[in-house]
């Protein structure tokens, strides 16, 4: 019998866990937390804990959004796995098709033919989410942006990205590339867990290309203690997105805010979910 109501008991707690996960689906009235009004009709938001996965605040986290350049996320990524396998350098030349040149803004600008290294197209895409360097990337790994898609979109489906469809590798308007705040989170915790060496890169608001200083668009680094990355985005049809990172005092959160009107009124919400959010996230034992 005693065995029975620990197992009983034990259930139960399970049952209740699978409700604040990630992978369920939880709402701020459930958890009997504020809801914030929606910047726009084009708003989604989640915050999630980063040490235990439960989910901390979400509005329409799971309805379809267009990613912009939080696509690039996922451009990383592959990147990424291809240096842990050993299989890219920091020093690879990376070569810059005509096509890839022609790229819209924002961008490096190249002139067809000429090369980055690996490390140079990194910080191009996370600092100045250059769209000329994520087609030159799509093309360096499969020969088309459309093949290049195919793995975005296999890597997604491994991650548990069930609702997203990546067209391109840079997030430039397409109506069926799609996603939502939830799997933009996923992936924001993938980048962390499986490449804690290169997600640093993520934390740069500037470098250097070739004598020229190049500025990004993320204010939050550097300006809100414990933020370490992640990526700014914007084209009409999504509005301006962000995905954050924060680790502070043992608590760690990742946090996505999709179609602000105006990248100010964006990140000022991204503050004030934050604030809200990171003192009610689990501490991590040890910190």
């Amino acid at each position: 019998m005693l065995t029975a109501h620990f197992a009983s008991l034990r259930a139960a707690f399970a049952a209740l866990i699978a409700l604040f996960v990630i992978t369920g689906c939880s709402t701020t009235a459930d958890l009997g937390m504020p809801a914030l009004p929606p910047l726009s009709d084009k708003y989604a938001a989640i915050v999630v804990d980063a040490n235990d996965g439960s989910v901390l605040y979400e509005m329409d986290s799971q309805v379809l959004r267009h990613p912009a350049s939080l696509t690039k996320m996922m451009t990383l990524y592959i990147m990424f796995d291809a240096i842990k396998a050993g299989q890219l350098q920091a020093t690879t030349p990376i070569p810059v098709s005509a096509y890839a040149a022609s790229r819209p803004p924002t961008k490096i600008g190249f002139k067809p033919g000429e090369t980055l290294s690996t490390e140079e197209a990194i910080l191009s895409l996370v600092v100045k989410s250059a769209n000329d360097v994520a087609t030159a990337v799509a093309e360096y790994f499969a020969g088309s942006e459309e093949q290049f898609a195919a793995m975005m979109n296999a890597r997604a489906r491994a991650l548990g990205m069930s609702d997203t469809v990546f067209r391109n590798a840079s997030g430039l308007p397409d109506s069926a590339q799609v996603t939502t705040a939830r799997d933009m989170a996923r992936l924001a915790l993938a980048l962390r867990r499986d490449h804690p060496g290169l997600y640093r890169y993520f934390a740069n608001k500037d470098f250097v290309y070739r004598g020229r200083l190049i500025e990004g668009h993320n204010d939050l680094i550097g300006t809100m203690a414990g933020v370490d990355g992640l990526k700014t985005g914007y084209i009409r049809a999504s509005g301006f997105n962000l995905a954050t990172s924060v680790r502070r005092s043992g608590r760690s959160v990742v946090a996505v805010v999709m179609g602000g009107d105006t990248a100010k009124s964006r990140n000022a919400h991204m503050r004030q979910l934050l604030d809200l959010y990171l003192p009610r996230a689990s501490v991590q034992r040890g910190s």
